[in-house]
């Protein structure tokens, strides 16, 4: 399997433009399961919601990516936490990476 560091820092910069509104989540269709894509959706429509109600635009947020911790739990899965830092917060991404085909396919994303 590939190293799933770069993956990771992408899936997570990526993950925070689809909930910014200044990405389509079908860019990430590829690279997550149906369950993960199926649950960014709801997060998509909460935040459109959101920015709707509050008169606000989509925007592409300003971020960098801080510490990245990986463990293997078992052999073709990684687990890992992404530190992302913005102007307002610091958040951390939590992601699951399965190996499918020789090739990483995350299979739970949570943004907190």
């Amino acid at each position: 399997m590939p190293d799933p560091e770069p993956l990771l820092i992408n899936l997570t910069r990526c993950v925070i433009e689809v909930l910014s509104g200044a990405r389509e989540l079908d860019q990430l269709a590829r690279w997550v399961s149906d369950d993960v894509y199926r649950h960014l959706l709801k997060r998509v429509v909460l935040s459109n919601r959101a920015r709707a109600v509050k008169g606000l635009r989509a925007q592409r947020p300003t971020i960098s990516i801080g510490r990245v911790t990986i463990t293997e739990p078992r052999d073709g899965v990684v687990e890992a936490v992404v530190i992302v830092h913005s102007k307002v917060r610091v958040r951390a991404v939590a992601l699951r990476l399965e190996g499918l085909d020789n090739r990483w396919r995350a299979s739970a994303i949570n943004v907190l």
